[in-house]
């Protein structure tokens, strides 16, 4: 039988309500699990499947077992989870102590008490992100019958996942053209510095700074914002 929406339903409207920037990507990434567990009664726990440095990975998940579990799949190349993110499409195993298309995978799911499995493509705009995998202890925990709102949820989360990474690639970019303006201002300032001090030119207090930053085996804005500080203190006297 298959599951009552409503429990999908209530996590759509979850992960849609979600505000983007509350929780660093990780923590999106939990939060999206942890919304997909109560959604489904037959899940005992959740994890996302995705490349983490170019390998395919368990990124977060809501037990440690779900990585013990995935790594039959990393190791040998095949599982549904890998399929899921591949093939974009739903992957169900009904009883992991029967099934043959990924011997290794529901082997070790068995040997952790899991015997049903449940594999969702994560897709937004046609772009994969990767899989949202459902684990229970029961045979036939999910139903053919829960693909479409399965895969509406995993869709929901794709799409939430998306703009989490823009808005924080772009947090990210921000913060680096502030840290690139905070250190080209302290540069020019220890270049004025070292005009008065050592009375030559903008181009000759440059020279000076690399030398010392050569020299010290340090950064150079490291060396201008140094430079810059002792300077304050002196005129604090």
């Amino acid at each position: 039988m298959p599951h009552s929406p409503d429990p999908v339903r209530a996590a759509l409207d979850a992960l849609a309500g979600f505000l983007i920037g509350t929780a660093p990507l990780d923590g999106t990434l939990r939060y999206i699990s942890q919304v997909t567990v109560d959604a489904f009664p037959a899940a005992h726990f959740a994890g996302i499947s995705t490349l983490v440095d170019g390998e395919p990975r368990t990124a977060v998940f809501t037990h440690e077992t779900a990585v013990d579990i995935d790594s039959a799949q990393y190791e040998t190349g095949e599982g549904p989870c890998l399929d899921a993110y591949r093939h974009k499409a739903v992957y169900r195993i009904d009883d992991t102590e029967v099934e043959k298309r990924w011997p290794a995978f529901a082997s070790t799911a068995a040997d952790h008490g899991i015997r049903s499995t449940f594999s969702l493509p994560m897709i937004s705009n046609d772009e994969g992100f990767g899989a949202l995998n459902l684990y229970s202890p029961d045979v036939e925990g999910f139903a053919e019958a829960d693909a479409d709102l399965g895969l509406a949820l995993a869709g929901q989360a794709a799409t939430l996942l998306a703009n989490s990474q823009i808005y924080w690639d772009a947090h990210q970019l921000t913060e680096s053209l502030q840290e690139a303006m905070r250190s080209r201002a302290q540069i020019e300032q220890a270049k004025g510095i070292l005009m008065v001090s050592s009375r030559c030119t903008a181009d000759e207090a440059f020279a000076l700074l690399v030398r010392a930053s050569q020299r010290e085996n340090r950064k150079l804005r490291d060396i201008a914002a140094e430079m810059v500080e002792r300077a304050q203190r002196r005129d604090a006297l």
